[in-house]
C-alpha cells in the first residue's frame, strides 16, 4: 500500500479524469484514480484515492500537491492509511 494516496478536500465537481490529468503533472505515473461516492445518492464525498505506480512517486505528488488550489479548494494530500476493521452492530433482526 506504499504507493496509494488520500485526496481531500476536493471539489464536488471533479472527476477522475481531472484528478488524473493533476497527479500526472511532472511525467509521474498514476496506475489508478478511485473517487469515493455516497453509496445511496451517488454524489462525489469530497475525497479519493490515488494508486501511482511507485512509493518515490506518491511522495513527490505529496509534496507537489499538498496545499494547492483546486477550483477554490485547498487539497489535503497524504499517504493513505489502512482502514480500520469495524466491528458492526450485528444483524437488526436480533432487535425485535
Amino acid at each position: 500500500m506504499g504507493s496509494r494516496i488520500y485526496v481531500g478536500n476536493l471539489p464536488f465537481s471533479v472527476d477522475a479524469d481531472q484528478l488524473r490529468s493533476l497527479f500526472e503533472e511532472g511525467g509521474r505515473q498514476v496506475q489508478d484514480v478511485k473517487i469515493v461516492t455516497d453509496r445511496i445518492t451517488g454524489r462525489p464525498r469530497g475525497f479519493a484515492f490515488v494508486d501511482m505506480d511507485s512509493s518515490e512517486e506518491a511522495e513527490a505528488a505529496i509534496t507537489a500537491l499538498n496545499g494547492r488550489d483546486m477550483g477554490g479548494r485547498t487539497l489535503t494530500v497524504s499517504m493513505a492509511r489502512e482502514r480500520e476493521p469495524r466491528h458492526g452492530g450485528g444483524d437488526r433482526r436480533d432487535r425485535y
